[in-house]
């Protein structure tokens, strides 16, 4: 018997429809990997890639002899669409790839799911219709998701097993590509030949709703898992996708795929049960966030235990421009004291107190240079006196939750003391979902009363040790990421869909 040739591709970005276009630059400052170096990525102890696509090389290393034919991954940080001829080299380079590869067993797409293009809402579903095309009917496609991919028909239709993330912080990639490969190798085997079934809910919440310890959407997933441990082995996969509505396409919605092992009325009947259980909780999605005046009160508060706040409508993890000076200004024109306030992304500040050095006390000009955009309406100019505590060149690995042994390259980076708060200053725009952020500059989180993250939920499992869920606020911000809807003139999402529109009705009957 030969081994299974597997060609790896993906692309991976989470567009916000008003955010910065992402071009070629964007993608190679994250990664754009052709061919064996894409393979080696995968293979590294600490890899910067998608660590699903090093969890689907590990579990085919460990599970037999395999072919893997390396083609292409690119990803760029969350931002706007990408722009039209980054997206067709992509397809070009995929294209290429394929076609030189010869003979395919199958292919792994790791993708987002949540990608817009300048001229396509759906390119991750074009990705998918693209690959088949070129593979034909009888090679097996897996595709891995974030949970919060905007699925399409087109995706599932194009592909024989889509295995989504369960987790919220996301924690489970390196398990959820071992699912795909052992779940290809079953295929492969003639142990399984997936049956898939989508069904969408006209239900498009704010990411901030979609945590899985606790609330409707982990209600859902945990339903989803439990309903298929009791199918005996007739289901395959269970994924429960939440929308990223700020993509603004008429994919958005919360879906459910479920994947039979070969009987599709099982599936069917499964995604249909899970959808209902999850349309009977719809009011669950609407969460209500702390207010910036009260926010600024409670970290003024004298006698109390540390809190950990969410610049919530600041998320460079959605999209945001890491660049909003709202909170901070709030924050020192209320002189609090013992803050540690990260990141702010400002290549530019970072350069200026790394060329100063530690000790150094400078003229700091918070958005010194800012387009005349939509996407920097909130970017306000901030400046004052700071000191320089510390200096970094930003190449950290993560530590807890979702970076947790992932390489990051932040660039020049740089810790500000602006009166009784401490400012990171960074050159990647990252979200703060990790403690390394502060720790490399020597500062410890357990000394801090008062925490302010620009992320919208990953830093929960980063900061768990110090921030139990009771201590953790979510503060209404302005920015590209504000989980008030309203404030947003959609043009693309199909409506009506709750929470947007309060009265809508699902078309299938179940209320």
């Amino acid at each position: 018997m030969t081994s299974p040739r597997i060609a790896l591709l993906g692309m991976i970005c989470e567009s916000n429809r008003i955010a910065r276009p992402a071009g070629q630059a964007d993608f190679h400052s994250l990664y754009w990997l052709n061919g064996d170096a894409l393979l080696q990525e995968a293979r590294k102890q600490s890899s910067r890639i998608a660590p699903e696509v090093c969890g689907f090389v590990a579990a085919m290393d460990a599970t037999g002899p395999w072919e893997p034919v390396p083609i292409v991954l690119a990803a760029s940080h969350p931002a706007g669409p990408v722009e039209r001829s980054v997206f067709e080299d992509f397809q070009k380079a995929v294209a290429d790839g394929l076609r030189q590869a010869g003979p395919l067993d199958g292919v792994l797409i790791a993708n987002h799911g949540a990608m817009v293009a300048e001229n396509l809402h759906d390119p991750d579903g074009a990705i998918a219709a693209h690959v088949r095309a070129l593979v034909g009917d009888k090679v097996r496609i897996v595709m891995t998701l974030d949970l919060h991919a905007n699925l399409s028909d087109l995706m599932v239709d194009s592909t024989d097993l889509i295995v989504g993330y369960r987790t919220n912080p996301h924690v489970d990639m390196i398990e959820r590509g071992e699912e795909a490969a052992f779940s290809l190798r079953r295929m492969l085997a003639g142990a399984a030949d997936p049956k898939a079934v989508h069904v969408k809910l006209p239900l498009c919440p704010a990411s901030v709703s979609l945590l899985t310890a606790s609330g409707p959407y982990g209600a859902m997933i945990d339903y989803g898992q439990r309903r298929q441990a009791e199918a005996a082995g007739a289901i395959l996969n269970v994924s429960v996708f939440g929308n990223f509505v700020f993509s603004d396409v008429p994919e958005n919605g919360l879906s459910v795929v479920v994947t039979a092992r070969s009987d599709r009325r099982a599936a069917e009947a499964l995604a249909a049960e899970i959808a209902d259980f999850g349309w009977t909780r719809r009011t669950e999605f609407v969460k209500p966030l702390t207010s910036l005046p009260d926010a600024v009160a409670l970290a003024g508060e004298p006698e109390r235990e540390p809190v950990i706040f969410s610049d919530a409508g600041d998320n460079p993890g959605g999209g945001g421009s890491g660049r909003t000076t709202e909170f901070l200004c709030a924050l020192i024109d209320a002189d609090v004291r013992d803050v540690l306030y990260g990141s702010f992304y400002d290549p530019d500040l970072a350069n200026q107190a790394c060329k100063a050095g530690p000790g150094a006390t400078i003229d700091a000009v918070f958005n010194r240079e800012t387009e005349n955009a939509p996407w920097t309406r909130w970017d306000g100019t901030l400046t004052c006196k700071a000191r320089v505590i510390a200096i970094h060149n930003g190449d950290v690995t993560g530590r807890l939750g979702l970076f947790q042994g992932r390489r990051m390259d932040l660039g020049p980076s740089a810790a500000l003391a602006i009166g009784g708060i401490v400012v990171i200053v960074i050159s990647d725009r990252t979200q703060t979902a990790d403690p390394v952020f502060f720790e490399m500059f020597g500062l410890d989180i357990a000394d801090a009363r008062t925490v302010v993250v620009k992320s919208r939920g990953h830093f929960r499992a980063g900061f768990r040790p110090w921030f139990p869920p009771e201590r953790v606020y979510e503060v209404d911000t302005g920015g590209l990421t504000s989980p008030v809807l309203e404030r947003y003139d959609f043009k693309y999402l199909p409506r009506p869909s709750f929470p947007l529109d309060r009265d809508v009705g699902w078309a299938s009957g179940h209320e």
